[in-house]
C-alpha cells in the first residue's frame, strides 16, 4: 500500500504545481476574485495532504507497523483531496455551488486521516 499512496501523493502534488501555475495564468482576469481563492484553497489543502500522504507511504515502506491506523490515514488524506479539493474546483470553475456540501465531508476526511497517524505514532513500537 505503501508504493500506490507514494503514486497518489505523486500524482497530487504534480497536479497541485500544474493546477497553481493554471490558476496564476489562465484563470487570473477570468475568475471573480473570490472564486479564485476558492481555487487556491483546493490547491493549498491538496499540496498539504500531497506531503502528508508521501509521509505516510515512507513510513509504510519503511515497514512501520501501526496496525490498521496508517492505512486509515493515507485513505482519509485520498479521499479528502477528492472531496474537499475536487469541489472547491467544481466550485470555483463551473459554479456548482450544489457541491459546497461535499467540502466539509473532505474536511472530516483529512481530520480523520490525521487523527489516525496520530494514533499510529501512538502505538508504533518504541524507540530502542
Amino acid at each position: 500500500m505503501g508504493k500506490l499512496f507514494w503514486a497518489i501523493a505523486a500524482v497530487y502534488g504534480g497536479l497541485g504545481v500544474a493546477g497553481g501555475a493554471f490558476a496564476s495564468h489562465a484563470l487570473q482576469g477570468r475568475l471573480s476574485e473570490r472564486a479564485l481563492e476558492v481555487f487556491n484553497t483546493g490547491i493549498r489543502y491538496q499540496m498539504i495532504h500531497a506531503l502528508a500522504l508521501l509521509a505516510v507511504a515512507l513510513l509504510l515502506r519503511q515497514g512501520a507497523t501501526a496496525g490498521p491506523w496508517l492505512a486509515v490515514a493515507g485513505w482519509g488524506f485520498v479521499s479528502g483531496v477528492v472531496l474537499f479539493s475536487g469541489s472547491l474546483y467544481l466550485i470555483s470553475l463551473a459554479g456548482l455551488k450544489l457541491f459546497g456540501p461535499i467540502t466539509p465531508l473532505g474536511g472530516l476526511a483529512f481530520l480523520v486521516g490525521w487523527g489516525s497517524l496520530a494514533i499510529a505514532a501512538l502505538t508504533l513500537p518504541s524507540d530502542p
